[in-house]
């Protein structure tokens, strides 16, 4: 056989039953991929540095919904170490909250095999 007759060879059709079957998985992870981020944005972590000296509380949407200073930290002469404290206390919560919520999603995509991505 020369290669023009492979150029008539038949494709492989995927019977509509896969097809519709295969759909249906997706659909299925669609929604429990809507639940989970659902339960994300609803997510609450508090996390906190200068052994607790400054508490910031961030939701799942990465929105710092508390921060609580003590106030013996104050030091209006090194307004430079509470700022430190602050951003590391925010970048440690937006840390964990997308540690949560990439975890949430893992659990949900695993094992799923996608065409061209093997």
């Amino acid at each position: 056989m020369g290669r023009g007759m492979r150029a008539h060879k038949k494709p492989r059709k995927q019977g509509g039953k896969a097809m519709a079957e295969q759909m249906q998985k997706l659909g299925a992870m669609q929604e429990k991929m809507n639940e989970a981020q659902k339960n994300i944005d609803a997510m609450e972590l508090e996390t906190s540095a200068g052994g607790g000296a400054v508490k910031v509380k961030v939701n799942g949407k990465k929105e710092v919904v508390s921060l609580n200073i003590d106030k013996d930290i104050v030091d209006p002469e090194d307004v430079e170490m509470l700022e430190d404290l602050v951003m590391a206390a925010v970048n440690e919560g937006i840390r964990q909250i997308e540690e949560a919520s990439s975890k949430a999603m893992e659990d949900i995509t695993s094992g799923i095999e996608i065409p061209g991505m093997m």
